[in-house]
């Protein structure tokens, strides 16, 4: 599922339209829909004209592409997006995101603003926000989206239980992407008490809280802490002056040795860490996010908010997974499908011929559905199979029809003559018609190639023939009327056990059926379960990480002397803990009941057929 979009410029992902508000476009979501690779989104925010989409433009490896706007005048309205090969993750699609620049005087109606940064936050896997000169107290304050930002995400469409449960933003760690700011035109020294520090290290002291409880002290507070809980990681990159003021103007068309080198190696720095250090985006699970899925992504988002509502994840990616699961299904049958007709040569000797058969190009097809798929619509597959094998048992039993049938009418040709020339009414005749059948019976059984209903369609002959044999037999005068009640006894038993036979074959033919169907249905169980334990370690191991997320920043609190903040995030991580513990005790059960459901259908499946067939239900080992 491979795919290498070439995109020689950026396109316009969500529409910032002062008429008709935020709209998705469906010229980047044609882009989206080609990208099969799993993206890795880098997203960039912050206020108008600070270079933002130059940063954009290194990190796709160009010197333009996204609009550069040196002025006054905002250049990106909206978000803009551009799909390249990812430098260093072969498979992967590195999908860079630019944002309108936050609080452009130009625009009069800055509502939008928020929702821009809110969109950024949920799309991208790793989030760029870029200031100029320093982080201080107004570079804070230009932050103040992400403030709000628990007010305009929900991570669940079900309200809060009780108020034991923890808010939403508790949770964000898990969903949010790694935070890089990027300080431009920094032209200070990175020393702190007469010490040199790192970049990290001076993000983090601009990090640190206030002791205190005045109104002032709280606003001073609340966008470190919101940065500090939200995002999983924190990075930090200052960057010098690229150049001088005049050649601003046109950074993008000078050249490396027109610009500050000690600038250059910093952006060569800050682009190898976004490209070795940014991950794929997923959702809860450990699902990789396509660029399709990218795209359904934007779209659930960016409807939610236009029509008054904030954003869910638990509802985007509910209706996400419909639609993966939907697009899965369809293409693992096409698969099996396709390798059924390239395989099948019809018609096959046996069942179990076409059944091997099916089971190999149903192996390969549920191969790529769970690769694709997520948890829990493996039923729909395994119906859909079933109905695309029941047409290809129907195919292969007419396709052997047709050939016994035309084999049998080319065979009885010569009988046909003698019986309209009259060649068997004559004494004697009726044992010459049974000779010359038998030997028509033979020479048809040693025919290749005639398939499953070779029986079933020379009984059928046979059975026919039964009117003209009485004739004959009848016809006969060399017989006594004793010996032709005794031929006429002969024939019924000797039919009588050909349709015995017929459907004793056919009753071990569908007993083969359904013993494939169990087969499946037990293999599959087996796929079932082990992504779904896949996929709850993953949600374990994630929940993990966010405990260990709260239990750093509990240690920090401590050590920085906030005493009852730290507590709060004792009682956060407690309840975490309580919810890992629940989780992992109930997964076994929850993945047995999953699995049960599917077991359950396959015997609604049994029975039907049992019904229809009058075969017997064949017990699993």
């Amino acid at each position: 599922m491979a795919s290498r979009i070439l995109m020689p410029v950026p396109v316009c992902l969500i529409e910032n339209s002062q008429r008709k508000g935020l709209v998705v476009q469906q010229e980047a979501l044609q882009v989206l829909s080609k990208v099969t690779q799993p993206v890795v989104v880098v997203a960039i925010a912050g206020l108008y004209r600070t270079g933002k989409s130059y940063l954009m433009n290194r990190l796709a490896r160009q010197r333009k592409g996204f609009s550069l706007g040196s002025s006054v005048q905002s250049h990106t309205k909206g978000i803009w997006m551009w799909c390249v090969p990812h430098p260093c993750k072969p498979g992967h699609t590195l999908v860079l995101l630019d944002t309108e620049g936050l609080g452009d005087v130009e625009k009069g109606n800055n509502k939008n603003d928020t929702w821009i940064f809110v969109l950024t936050v949920l799309l991208s896997s790793t989030l760029i926000y870029n200031c100029k000169g320093t982080i201080d107290q107004q570079a804070m304050d230009q932050l103040h989206y992400v403030v709000k930002l628990s007010e305009h995400i929900n991570l669940k469409a079900a309200p809060e239980k009780s108020e034991d449960e923890l808010k939403d933003s508790e949770k964000f760690v898990l969903f949010f992407p790694t935070f890089v700011w990027a300080v431009r035109d920094f032209t200070l020294r990175l020393e702190l008490n007469g010490k040199k520090i790192s970049e990290d290290e001076y993000l983090e002291n601009a990090l640190k809280l206030k002791a205190g409880s005045s109104p002032e002290i709280e606003r001073y507070n609340q966008p470190r802490e919101c940065i500090r809980q939200f995002f999983p990681g924190r990075k930090c990159f200052v960057f010098d002056p690229p150049a001088s003021k005049k050649d601003l103007d046109h950074l993008e068309e000078l050249q490396d040795d027109e610009i500050d080198p000690e600038f250059l190696q910093q952006v060569e720095k800050f682009c190898s860490h976004i490209w070795e250090k940014s991950p794929p985006k997923t959702v809860r699970g450990g699902h990789f996010v396509t660029g399709n899925m990218l795209g359904k992504l934007a779209e659930t988002y960016v409807k939610a908010i236009e029509s008054g509502a904030v954003p869910c994840l638990e509802s985007a990616v509910v209706a996400l997974a419909e639609i993966e699961n939907t697009a899965a299904v369809k293409a693992a049958v096409t698969l099996y499908q396709d390798l059924m007709k390239q395989r099948a040569k019809l018609p096959t000797e046996t069942v179990q011929e076409l059944l091997e058969l099916h089971t190999k190009c149903e192996q390969e097809a549920l191969k790529l559905f769970m690769a694709w798929a997520f948890d829990d619509d493996i039923c729909y597959f395994q119906r859909q199979v079933q109905q695309v094998k029941e047409k290809f048992c129907t195919d292969n039993e007419q396709a052997s029809r047709v050939k016994c049938e035309a084999a049998l009418k080319d065979l009885s040709q010569d009988m046909e003559r003698r019986i309209r020339d009259g060649a068997y009414s004559v004494p004697g005749g009726y044992e010459l018609f049974k000779g010359d059948e038998q030997a028509l019976v033979g020479k048809y059984r040693e025919l290749p190639g005639k398939g499953v209903k070779a029986d079933a369609v020379l009984q059928e002959f046979l059975q026919r023939r039964q009117a003209v044999a009485k004739v004959i037999l009848k016809a006969d005068v060399s017989l006594t009327e004793k010996d032709k009640e005794l031929k006429s006894e002969q024939d019924r038993r000797e039919r009588a056990e050909q349709e015995r036979e017929v459907q004793r074959k056919k009753q071990a033919e569908d007993k083969q059926k359904l013993q494939d169907q169990l087969r499946s249905s037990e293999e599959h169980s087996v796929w079932l379960r082990k992504k779904l334990e896949k996929s709850c370690a993953k949600q374990l191991e994630e929940h993990q990480r966010m405990m260990s997320h709260k239990s750093k920043e509990e240690s920090e609190l401590l050590n920085d002397g906030f005493f009852e903040k730290a507590t709060h995030m004792q009682l956060v991580n407690s309840r975490l803990e309580q919810e890992y513990c629940t989780t992992k005790n109930n997964v076994t059960s929850w993945i047995d009941i999953m699995v049960k459901i599917l077991l359950d259908l396959a015997v609604v499946i049994f029975r039907h057929w049992r019904s229809g067939s009058g075969a017997s239900l064949p017990h699993s080992s």
